[in-house]
């Protein structure tokens, strides 16, 4: 099993207009939109949900009020200001005390020490995650709440699935629609994959967010490719793009237009090569032929 991960610096270059492409010329692949903080890969595949599973990164504290004295010592020892006096009475308080959901950071200190045993502290409602089926292959994507945390956590439960999936059906690859940055999620995305393409733009600090993350890459020892996408808004620095790429030790993988048609297509929810043959999906098709052959001939290091 093979595993291609396209990711970027920054957020808005293309990534997923690429990855969405890439499934529509490769069709036997499992697809996972490991972008979770903002997933939108789904515009483009219209995926029908099979299945869906409740995400939980952590746990969260909840008081019961009915068991709560109005002690004060969750207050006292809430580092994060989560707890609040305003909850409702309960015959032995007039008031009682709460947890702020969105204040609460899951560290359990609160209800380690109540000594009423008033305190819940159960798995949080994080977020979703789906196994679809879409017209280039089957596809597992997640939606995390708003402010969640342990987007990381998530990004693993959906790669883990792919692969799964991958191997129950034969397919041999998984096509990751990665997060862009460098962060946690970003880190899970690409962890143990054979090939890692970078999409980047004609810009100075698309040129510097790509530098940052083929630091990433190059630390974990993937093989990266680069794609500068909308080149020629900018010929000058996309050479200069290249130039610094193969010092950082990633290889150029093709360049593509800037083209009205990419934005035609997605307002339709398809991907630019199944809207037209010349113009950027040309482009897109030659990227996809030098992935392709670089992830079959052994993406890996």
């Amino acid at each position: 099993m093979r595993e291609l991960v396209v990711i970027s610096g920054k957020g808005g270059t293309g990534k997923t207009s690429i990855v969405g492409s890439f499934a529509a010329l490769a069709r036997r692949v499992v697809l996972a939109d490991c972008d979770v903080d903002a997933a939108d890969l789904h515009l483009l595949l219209d995926p029908q949900t099979v299945s869906r599973q409740k995400f939980s990164g952590g746990k969260r504290a909840r008081i019961k009020s009915g068991h709560c004295t109005a002690c004060g010592k969750c207050e006292e020892l809430c580092r994060f200001d989560a707890i609040c006096f305003d909850g409702p009475g309960n015959g032995r308080a007039e008031r009682t005390f709460r947890v702020d959901p969105i204040a609460c950071e899951g560290c359990g200190v609160c209800a380690w020490f109540c000594a009423e045993g008033a305190i819940e502290f159960a798995p949080a409602d994080n977020g979703e995650w789906f196994v679809s089926e879409t017209r280039c292959g089957p596809m597992v994507h997640a939606r995390l709440g708003a402010g969640e945390e342990n987007s990381g956590k998530l990004v693993n439960i959906v790669r883990t699935e792919a692969r799964r999936i991958a191997r129950q059906r034969g397919l041999e690859t998984v096509l990751v629609d990665g997060s862009p940055g460098i962060g946690c999620p970003v880190i899970a995305s690409i962890t143990g994959a054979n090939l890692v393409l970078v999409v980047t733009e004609p810009t100075l600090s698309g040129q510097h967010d790509l530098e940052r993350v083929t630091q990433l890459t190059r630390h974990f020892g993937i093989r990266t490719l680069v794609c500068i996408n909308k080149w020629d808004l900018n010929p000058q620095i996309a050479d200069g793009i290249e130039s610094r790429a193969r010092e950082a030790g990633a290889e150029p993988a093709g360049r593509v237009r800037y083209d009205r048609t990419v934005t035609a297509a997605q307002i339709r929810g398809l991907s630019v090569v199944e809207c037209q043959q010349d113009g950027c999906s040309a482009d897109v098709r030659e990227l996809w032929t030098r992935v392709r052959r670089t992830l079959e001939v052994g993406g890996g290091v």
